[in-house]
């Protein structure tokens, strides 16, 4: 039975997750959203509903600075607090009865970006990684020469979009200063369990380049799909339809 819970982090803010606990487990996967994304969105029910039809305990987090249910503004986002909430997180569950070890890590783009770090720092605690759309870097000094968008953006301090629900979001320059600390590369080739890949063909944000970068770094078993008309967040029936067919045959080909 799914409950909604809170989870103190270690400044002692809210963390709000979903947990859906299952009798007999098949084992415990953590599903992180992205950069301004929330625990209800379709594809990270997706990837849950998977789990859940082979029977494993799931929870599903909004991360702090982002646009769900958690503490703080999306303004205030950073990478270095995206990996600190999926730390604390992890380290709560640790004193629940339906904790289990290893467990798998599920994310999107963002938070995909957070389980490779997390596993290369653990990696005898992940059973199986799935980063969707997962950013590695950003190379800022070298995108910096020639991105106009950036140039502007460092100069406003600030970056104002408009999301896919018609909300202006706004984050700080701070944010991909914070985020260029950061290699989900460098120590990749400790990750010798299952991995998951998932892209769209036409995302502009992690394209299918990136996943081949880490396809090639990690010496797990990789499985890397390519889905054929879809951007960086999948919202299309068919995309969501077969993203789903394809968690479900990697966890009866690695986690059963």
């Amino acid at each position: 039975m799914e409950e909604k819970i809170a989870i103190p982090n270690r400044n002692s803010q809210k963390i709000i997750a979903s947990l859906d606990k299952k009798k007999k487990s098949s084992g415990l996967v953590f599903i992180v959203p992205g950069l301004s994304g929330r625990k209800e969105e379709l594809h990270i029910q997706i990837f849950k509903k998977a789990f859940d039809e082979k029977n494993f305990t799931a929870l599903v987090f909004d991360p702090g600075n982002s646009v769900g249910e958690s503490y703080g503004k999306l303004e205030d986002v950073t990478l270095t607090q995206y990996l600190a909430d999926l730390e604390d997180v992890i380290n709560w569950a640790k004193k629940e009865e339906w904790y289990q070890e290893p467990f798998v890590l599920v994310g999107h783009s963002l938070g995909a970006f957070c389980c490779l770090l997390y596993a290369e720092k653990h990696p005898e605690k992940v059973r199986a990684i799935a980063p969707i759309s997962s950013a590695i870097n950003n190379n800022l000094k070298e995108r910096m020469r020639t991105d106009e968008s950036l140039i502007s953006w460092k100069k406003r301090g600030f970056k104002e979009t408009v999301g896919h629900s018609g909300k202006l979001k706004k984050i700080k320059w701070s944010y991909m200063e914070d985020v260029s600390k950061y290699d989900s590369l460098e120590r990749a080739g400790v990750i010798t369990m299952p991995v998951l890949l998932i892209v769209g063909d036409k995302d502009a944000s992690t394209p299918i380049e990136f996943q081949e970068r880490i396809k090639k770094k990690v010496r797990g078993e990789v499985e890397l799909h390519v889905i054929k008309g879809a951007g960086h967040t999948f919202r299309e029936k068919e995309h969501i339809e077969e993203i789903k067919g394809i968690f479900l045959s990697w966890i009866d080909k690695n986690l059963t």
